[in-house]
């Protein structure tokens, strides 16, 4: 197109739809695969794994070496569901002291994807910072994560900001497009990404104090409170869910699109195993069931085991001014450009220009007003964790 030609709105959206798949479905990968070669290969990375797993990817990690002890599909590429609310905690819990207090009003709430997940905030009641994250944690609420994120400065400068941090960490299969995990097209992780955000962010006591509380009591308003239980049943031992010996966490997701997901840790005899397991095709309670089969195994065996992998270590400072100067190409895959961080996987096609930049990272502003059906799955099985 010749650059005094006026480009109309129907041509930009057309020229934005045409380029965002094609950035979102296939970003720069770099030459060495993060975390080992063998994790970059199909099948199971192991011996001595538990038979009846049916999983699309799962990983064994030791929390204290950062070995990766056995994998499946490590790096595939799927949605997370809630699972990415670690990345979440991880970008945005250092910010605010837990005794902060912060009223909610009308606008807090009011681009919660119809069909999430809530812990019940509501208008005009105010809530200490612990709380929230107590929501984020406990309930999975993705109201609470809306309102952290707008004290945070907003949805987009939430979701810049932990896309920045995904490359910090190295978790190059993550493409954030909302803070709270809800269905969204293009937002993806892996088992190997999942299971980084876990590692780190258990380095964190808050995170960790969180993500192994079983119940609290949360404001209802006045000086009434109603308790909230953990939606993590190998912690909390619910629907038919045997509660898992020394689990401390982590994180559990489900959406109708995403299936069910889940991170969890747990420590034994003063080892601490961390299993990510995504979209198992049997029953609900199966992402539970195959994860505490994979810490027995990593308990009973991983010691012995020759590791597959490693989990990778944040990358160094310089990532930051990378991060910048490659804004634009993460504004063109559909989310908008970080202000810090580590280096970006994303890329614009060769020739497409600043000018798709700019459309694109408008495109993405234009879909965050819409409601959560117009972007992907409508969340018609529910939205769990």
């Amino acid at each position: 197109m010749h650059a005094s030609t006026p480009l109309t709105r129907r041509a930009a959206l057309g020229l934005t739809a045409a380029v965002l798949p094609l950035a979102a479905a296939a970003p720069a990968r770099a030459a060495t695969v993060v975390g080992g070669a063998r994790l970059a290969r199909s099948g199971v990375q192991g011996t001595g794994l538990p038979k009846k797993l049916t999983a699309a990817a799962w990983l064994v990690a030791d929390h204290g070496s950062g070995k990766v002890l056995a994998s499946y599909n490590a790096h595939r590429r799927l949605a997370p569901a809630s699972t990415l609310k670690m990345l979440f905690a991880d970008t945005v819990l250092g910010k605010f002291e837990r005794t902060e207090r912060y009223k909610v009003t009308d606008a807090d709430l009011a681009d919660v994807p119809a069909g999430s997940s809530l812990v019940g905030i509501k208008p005009g009641i105010t809530y200490t910072v612990e709380q929230l994250w107590q929501g984020v944690f406990l309930r999975s609420g993705n109201d609470a994560v809306h309102v952290l994120s707008r004290m945070n400065g907003g949805l987009a400068r939430t979701v810049a900001e932990m896309q920045a941090r995904a490359e910090e960490l190295r978790a190059l299969d993550t493409h954030v497009v909302s803070p709270d995990g809800y269905d969204h097209k293009g937002q993806l992780s892996s088992a190997y990404d999942l299971t980084l955000f876990a590692h780190h962010g258990l380095r964190n006591a808050d995170f960790r104090e969180y993500c192994a509380t079983k119940t609290a009591d949360f404001p209802a308003g006045g000086k009434k409170t109603f308790q909230i239980q953990n939606t993590d049943r190998l912690l909390s031992g619910a629907w038919g869910v045997k509660t898992y010996p020394g689990l401390i966490g982590v994180k559990n997701g489900y959406t109708s699109h995403a299936g069910n997901t889940f991170t969890g840790a747990a420590t034994r005899g003063g080892r601490t195993l961390l299993v990510t397991v995504m979209h198992p095709r049997s029953g609900y309670n199966a992402v539970y069931e195959e994860t505490a089969a994979l810490l027995d195994w990593g308990f009973q065996k991983g010691d012995q085991a020759q590791p597959v992998g490693t989990l990778a270590e944040p990358a160094g400072a310089g990532g930051a001014k990378a991060a910048r100067g490659r804004a634009t190409a993460r504004a063109a895959a559909g989310a908008p450009a970080a202000t810090s961080g580590g280096t970006s996987s994303w890329r614009l096609p060769a020739g497409a220009g600043a000018t798709v930049a700019l459309l694109a990272g408008g495109a993405w502003a234009l879909r965050r007003r819409r409601s959560a059906g117009a972007e992907g799955d409508k969340g018609a099985g529910g939205h769990e964790g």
